[in-house]
């Protein structure tokens, strides 16, 4: 009797103990994100089920699967593995629509429930770029406008000219559960924009690189001339070559040559190609203003260069631009040698002329000589009176 009361509290205190485990735990579950477009795989799990079934719900209530029963007709569904403790399942094909929060739910007594977001993130489509018409004119204010549509959570769009980063003006709107986003640049152009890419960066959590998108602009503006050449001093006999450079869109063309206001006056030596003028021999007549004119549709430009040809032994750098440093005279040292030779003279100048004051003053006293040594006054007058007499004689005998 003791036996049998004894194995009955033991059957009694493990089916207390299997009751209150069953109808103490809850389901365990996860929030999912996922792409449109992917695939969603939704996981119920318990730690202990004493042969209770899992359910999964969808947002709307409606349910999807009952352990490995098949609830709900969507073909998008299936069942990836189900069993007393999981319930797994797979949403193929995921649209916006289907974002919201799952059920999973353990039939005991009451019912147990674990809720799971399901995030669907909307993919930005490849963004476009609107508001520009080729060609643009030099002081046209172009706006130009990115625009994406798609995105959720809403896209991010930044604005490159070029390599460098410029600052766009945003704007979102709601389309359902997705955003369309634009933004735009605004600018003046000018001839530095002729040619420039401006490139529209949409950047989005479910993109692993941004979309990008490229306008590249191009600005008609009037020409620019300037004319290099090929030698720095040129000499009598040289070969000598004068190049217009142009810019402008369109290309300024064709290029005119000109001397001193009139036609070129030599044209078996002067050779014109395209915006070359070479001239095969350099002497002295060739010296004078050179011009080159071109003109498109915006305007006519010109430059202008001064030849002077040299003397043949002009010592000029005809190969080595350092040349006429190396062999051409010191300035500075003539400057300071000149200097000197002006500062030597004016001195000499100075000795010169306290020298001569100093001797005629000493001429004068002597005229007065004796007067020292009288023994007064009046032999001291008498004295030099006389030697007045003997200076006036001396003026007459020199007269």
């Amino acid at each position: 009797m003791i036996v049998k009361q004894h194995l009955i509290f033991i059957l009694y205190s493990l089916c207390a103990s299997v009751l209150k485990g069953s109808q103490g735990q809850f389901p365990i579950t996860q929030n999912v994100t996922v792409v449109e477009g992917g695939t969603a795989n939704m996981t119920c799990r318990v730690d202990y089920n004493d042969n209770t079934s899992l359910q999964w719900s969808n947002p709307a209530q409606q349910t999807l699967f009952f352990g490995d029963k098949k609830a709900l007709r969507d073909h998008r569904i299936e069942l990836v593995r189900a069993s007393w403790q999981e319930l797994t399942i797979r949403i193929g094909d995921v649209s916006l629509s289907d974002e919201g929060q799952y059920t999973c739910s353990l039939f005991t007594m009451p019912v147990k429930t674990t809720k799971a977001f399901l995030t669907v993130l909307g993919v930005p489509g490849r963004p476009e770029i609107t508001g520009f018409t080729k060609p643009a004119t030099e002081g046209d204010v172009i706006t130009l406008t990115c625009t994406t549509s798609g995105s959720k959570p809403a896209a991010n769009i930044r604005w490159f000219r070029n390599d460098k980063e410029v600052q766009g003006t945003k704007e979102v709107n709601a389309t359902g559960k997705s955003f369309t986003v634009r933004s735009t640049v605004q600018f003046q152009v000018d001839k530095r924009d002729d040619g420039a890419a401006y490139t529209c960066s949409v950047e989005h959590v479910s993109l692993s690189n941004p979309y990008m998108t490229t306008e590249v602009l191009e600005v008609h503006y009037a020409p620019h001339l300037e004319i290099t050449h090929s030698l720095i001093i040129p000499q009598e006999g040289q070969y000598f070559k004068l190049e217009c450079i142009s810019i402008g869109n369109p290309i300024p063309e064709p290029v005119l040559w000109s001397k001193d206001g009139g036609e070129l006056p030599d044209t078996e030596r002067m050779i014109v190609e395209g915006r070359e003028l070479t001239i095969t021999t350099l002497n002295k007549t060739d010296n004078g203003t050179y011009r080159c004119e071109a003109s498109n549709d915006l305007g006519t430009s010109s430059a202008e260069y001064i030849l002077f040809v040299y003397a043949k032994d002009f010592p000029g750098p005809t190969t080595d631009p350092n040349a006429l440093g190396q062999h051409g005279p010191d300035h500075a040292l003539i400057g300071g040698v000149v200097a000197v030779v002006v500062f030597i003279t004016l001195c000499l100048i100075i000795v010169l002329g306290r020298y001569l004051a100093r001797h005629k003053g000493t001429y004068l006293t002597h005229e007065a000589k004796g007067a020292e040594d009288a023994p007064d006054a009046d032999t001291a007058i008498i004295n030099a009176e006389g030697n007045h007499v003997h200076a006036e004689e001396k003026k007459e005998y020199f007269i």
